[in-house]
């Protein structure tokens, strides 16, 4: 519902995501991250100073048993670390400051955080080499000598890989560990607040495993996943537990009941394999409490920033939109959200560029007509360019925060359309109160175009969306061209066939579309009235979108009825 209480026209959620994003986030993982450190840079997390308390045992006496033979910084006489999925540094430069005597290999895909990386100030060539891979299909043996690694790290990355291809990952580390190395792990454990929020706003990919709002992802392991999926490459438990935290956000005013798991695990040797793996079991928070359990300082979490990548609304972003040629700058979120804001009438989407553009080019189609968007998000680009050269603008929403937004917008980039006022009103489709409002604006005639871009993918919404428009366009009159309604869009939740049975319940019939690609198109479209509305750019504009449609319809007279029949 929108925040009127109004029929949203956004995409519902499901119980997952749907298969072609599980396959996007896939696809697009290392994209994902570069835009997290684009946004972020180095300011997101803190660095860990507390990986010496959990592991220093380990590291000293690494670092002990080389003190003699170290003459020089000689990264071959030095105890090697590899850190994989290594970020901006807030491991290994901690580690570096308390174990000078460390080489550390540091490893990430994304090619901006290996960046970070290099700039940092203390980034050293002598004691670190940082590089770019993507360890769940390149070989790390390309980029370290084979079984040269005393020590992996997997600090909260493992999680940020698809499941299937965490065995991989581990296979790859083996290939350069030493005979007697270990891999230290620290990470998301299953019943995490992290987890039950993803939950609850349905960003399911399979088991355990979730997309958040900007893309990237997060896994939520159990000990016995974790064991198991190390114990099957070849690797031996050596310690494992689960923690759990209250961690105060004093700056929200919350409290989050934070759960991550920590293990040590070493090659195993076949001759003298662990029958029984020394977990801890966890102690319940309320428990703790009850028996005044105190944690200790070797118990810190760094979980406090995760917050901010699944609670509240992402934060805005003044992106530049160019629409043939004119440079609009609109404050909106980042499409990547999407799955995790509801209110998808604050990005911009491909369908509203196309249209826009199509409007710029062919700006005497818009001269003198009135003209109202219909759906039209904070973005209200279409509606810029039309205040242009038409003698009337109306932007409508039912999204009182998409409105507001809107306005700021409008004000942003007033200087590149001032030409024309652009109104904004509220319309919820199907309400006739607002439907009245909006048409007064024309004096009760209705309006010459009505323009909708991504309007038309949730299905309950769609009867609404015709009928509304039925109300609002002007009648037809002899002498002058015929109003239109011009639906631009990406087929993703509802099927042609289906607008069209929509749009004919109404009395809407579709005269044109484009592109003209599909079987029967000839027995629907009854003109080229799209070519003569935009003789420039059709063609430039949908070969570099090549998934949006555009409709051109009119309201149907008695000559000119079709059925679904001839669509199908």
């Amino acid at each position: 519902m929108g925040s009127n209480g109004s029929l949203r026209i956004y995409s519902p959620p499901t119980d997952h995501v749907s298969e072609f994003w599980r396959n996007k986030y896939e696809k697009d993982a290392r994209k994902y991250w570069d835009l997290f450190y684009k946004r972020n840079s180095d300011k997101f997390f803190k660095d860990r100073h507390y990986i010496q308390k959990e592991w220093g045992t380990y590291f000293q006496k690494l670092e002990s048993s080389s003190t003699d033979e170290l003459q020089n910084d000689n990264p071959n006489e030095m105890p090697v670390l590899l850190e994989v999925g290594c970020g901006v540094g807030n491991t290994l430069f901690p580690l570096l400051e308390t174990y000078p005597k460390l080489f550390v290999h540091a490893c990430d895909f994304s090619a901006r955080a290996v960046s970070l990386i290099k700039a940092h100030k203390y980034y050293d060539e002598n004691h670190i080499h940082a590089f770019v891979c993507d360890v769940t299909n390149e070989d790390l043996s390309i980029y370290i000598p084979a079984h040269s690694v005393d020590f992996a790290t997997l600090v909260f990355s493992l999680s940020a890989m698809s499941p299937e291809k965490m065995p991989q990952v581990l296979q790859n580390i083996k290939r350069v560990l030493k005979p007697n190395g270990h891999v230290l792990i620290r990470d998301y454990a299953f019943g995490d607040l992290a987890q039950e929020r993803l939950s609850a706003k349905v960003q399911k990919i399979s088991q355990n495993f979730y997309v958040r709002g900007d893309g990237t992802r997060a896994y939520y392991f159990t000990q016995p996943y974790l064991i198991n999926l190390f114990k099957e490459e070849g690797y031996n438990c050596e310690m494992i537990r689960v923690f759990e935290k209250t961690v105060e956000n004093r700056a929200r005013e919350i409290t989050m009941d934070r759960r991550w798991i920590q293990g040590v695990f070493s090659l195993m040797d076949p001759q003298n394999v662990s029958r029984s793996i020394p977990s801890i079991p966890t102690m319940p928070l309320s428990e703790r409490k009850s028996h005044g359990v105190v944690h200790s300082e070797s118990n810190e979490v760094d979980l406090s920033e995760d917050a901010a990548m699944f609670m509240g609304i992402p934060g805005f972003e003044v992106i530049s939109v160019t629409v043939a040629g004119r440079v609009f700058q609109i404050k909106c979120i980042p499409k990547e959200f999407q799955h995790s804001c509801k209110a998808t009438g604050l990005m911009v989407w491909e369908s509203a560029e196309v249209l826009a553009t199509l409007l710029s080019m062919n700006s005497s189609t818009l001269a003198s007509k009135t003209v109202v968007e219909l759906g039209c998000g904070s973005v209200g680009i279409c509606s810029m360019v039309a205040a242009t050269t038409a003698r009337l603008v109306v932007a409508t929403d039912g999204d009182s925060d998409a409105l507001a937004l809107l306005a700021e917008n409008l004000k942003m980039n007033a200087e590149s359309f001032a030409s024309t006022e652009v109104f904004i009103e509220p319309l919820s489709w199907g309400c006739e109160e607002q439907m009245d409002v909006v048409k007064q604006r024309t004096d009760m005639q209705g309006f010459d175009i009505l323009l909708g871009s991504d309007v038309t993918y949730v299905p309950a919404a769609v009867p609404l969306l015709f009928a509304s428009a039925k109300g609002l366009i002007a009648k037809a009159e002899p002498g002058k061209s015929e109003p239109v309604l011009l639906l631009c869009h990406v087929e993703r939740h509802v099927n042609e066939a289906f607008i069209l049975d929509c749009a004919q319940k109404s009395g809407f019939f579709l005269q044109d579309r484009w592109p003209r690609d599909k079987k029967g198109i000839t027995d629907i479209v009854s003109s080229s009235i799209l070519a003569s509305l935009f003789p420039r750019g059709l063609e430039e504009a949908f070969h570099m979108h090549d998934i949006v449609q555009l409709y051109c319809f009119r309201l149907e007279h008695q000559d000119q009825s079709v059925t679904l029949s001839t669509i199908n």
